[in-house]
């Protein structure tokens, strides 16, 4: 069972970012493409919504918010998050979300050092690496599990993030986990 689709999409409500990966989804380097998105979760019979950014080299989760809504101040706090663990200059891919096209988190982007990216509107691909993350986290560790509010969803999800970074092996990643595969000396080999 797949999940119901979230849309923050209200039209050009700002600046809408040029598509610089162009489905290219893998990067050579810890830290120097990341992703992001939106999903829905449910919660105690509400939405919830999920942002978390992901670093394509190793399909580690770097950042991640949750809130009842998708707004402002859950994207700040998801590039707060990943503040942090940005080494230098780097790309952030987005959907054309209201939250992403708004000057706000332009600058705040800037400030982070991160170049933004869009993939065309309404364009699965352009970010399928998400989608992929998305349904993985919905049929794995997510499903039939009763969470009776947003805390104690929020205090529970470092659990999947946890699992899908350090315990949950993928065989793109040569059957490593994102956190040994992030450490690994031959990983582009």
């Amino acid at each position: 069972m797949r999940r119901k689709r979230c849309s923050s999409y209200r039209g050009e409500q700002g600046k809408v970012a040029k598509n610089v990966l162009d489905r290219d989804l893998s990067a050579d380097r810890p830290m120097e493409e990341l992703v992001t998105d939106v999903t829905e979760l449910k919660v105690a019979g509400a939405k919830a919504h999920l942002s978390p950014a992901m670093d394509l080299c190793g399909n580690e989760m770097a950042a991640w918010s949750v809130s009842r809504s998708p707004n402002m101040a859950q994207t700040m706090e998801m590039l707060d998050g990943l503040g942090s663990r940005l080494r230098g200059p780097a790309l952030l891919h987005s959907g054309q979300g209201w939250q992403c096209q708004q000057l706000s988190c332009q600058k705040r982007l800037e400030g982070l050092g991160l170049t933004q990216g869009m993939p065309r509107k309404a364009t699965c691909l352009g970010n399928a690496c998400m989608e992929g993350l998305f349904g993985h986290l919905e049929d794995e560790p997510y499903r039939d599990r009763g969470f009776d509010s947003l805390g104690s969803l929020k205090g529970q999800l470092d659990g999947p993030i946890g699992y899908w970074n350090a315990r949950r092996h993928q065989a793109r990643l040569k059957e490593m986990t994102p956190v040994q595969y992030r450490g690994h000396p031959k990983r582009a080999a």
